[in-house]
């Protein structure tokens, strides 16, 4: 693999990284509460800008709240939802995907049926509905986007079973009086992960984006939970007038979800050739 190939998987790593790292120790490290109002403190501006404080590096929003801790638990919260969201839709449509692609048959059709019954409904009016009824929180959600989220697993899985069922080590173990369940864990599973791996990142990304989208419309974590996406939503009324309110957690946004779909594009690249035996 070329130095350049291994770009996007050396750049995704490392944003990757970091972006998890702040998740964890971040908290430990700020020395302000993310939930702390200072209205004689509104609006400083970062320390880099005119009229900044060291004590607040980002500055603070329009509470007096100060943004560094906001974006730190705001950075934890999107990941938190991206990995709850692609381990619930993986745990989904790996499951019907591998059914469908060992079974093959009518097994295989009513997958596939499924599938496109999930790919006939538009994912953001499901989620809007979903949340307006059932109510917003961080739990409604996580749950909400996993669940409709597994069709890429689903299809990715299926293909990658019906090549790998067709494998001598496959029919081998077959012969050898092997389960089904056997064969499904042992053989087929361990042989397809690479594929669920890249197909993992780019739904995490995705699974961010669409939470961010929901908190900007004032359906997704409800405040004073600082997502990204609700920071973006109560700094557009300022947007002209201090637009580091804006800038900073769309920044923080854009580049998580860059990272993220760098790291995948890199594993596509480093995985996709490899295959079990």
């Amino acid at each position: 693999m070329s130095a350049i190939r291994r770009l996007p998987l050396v750049l995704g790593t490392a944003i990757a990284g970091f972006a998890v790292l702040v998740a964890i120790l971040g908290p430990m490290l700020v020395p302000h509460d993310p939930f702390t109002q200072n209205l004689a403190h509104r609006f400083v501006p970062p320390e880099w800008l005119p009229g900044g404080s060291p004590a607040h590096p980002f500055g603070t929003d329009q509470l007096g709240r100060d943004y560094l801790a906001r974006l730190v638990l705001g950075v934890r919260i999107s990941l938190m939802i991206g990995l709850t969201a692609v381990v619930l839709s993986g745990l989904i449509g790996t499951t019907l995907g591998v059914i469908g692609g060992y079974f093959g048959g009518w097994v295989d059709a009513v997958v596939m049926f499924i599938v496109s019954c999930r790919l006939a409904i538009p994912i953001i009016l499901v989620a809007l509905t979903v949340v307006f009824l059932v109510g917003s929180s961080l739990t409604v959600v996580m749950l909400t986007i996993g669940l409709l989220l597994w069709e890429r697993f689903a299809v990715v899985s299926r293909s990658a079973t019906r090549q790998v069922a067709s494998r001598d080590y496959v029919a081998a173990a077959w012969c050898a009086g092997c389960s089904r369940r056997s064969i499904v864990l042992g053989e087929i599973l361990p042989n397809i992960v690479h594929h669920l791996i890249v197909v993992a990142t780019v739904d995490m990304a995705i699974a961010i984006l669409l939470a961010a989208a929901l908190s900007f419309l004032g359906l997704g974590v409800p405040p004073p939970m600082p997502d990204l996406g609700l920071m973006i939503a109560e700094a557009k009324d300022y947007m002209f007038f201090k637009p580091w309110v804006i800038e900073i957690p769309g920044l923080a946004l854009f580049v998580l979800v860059l990272g993220i779909n760098l790291l995948g594009d890199g594993l596509r690249d480093l995985l996709g050739g490899e295959s079990g035996g």
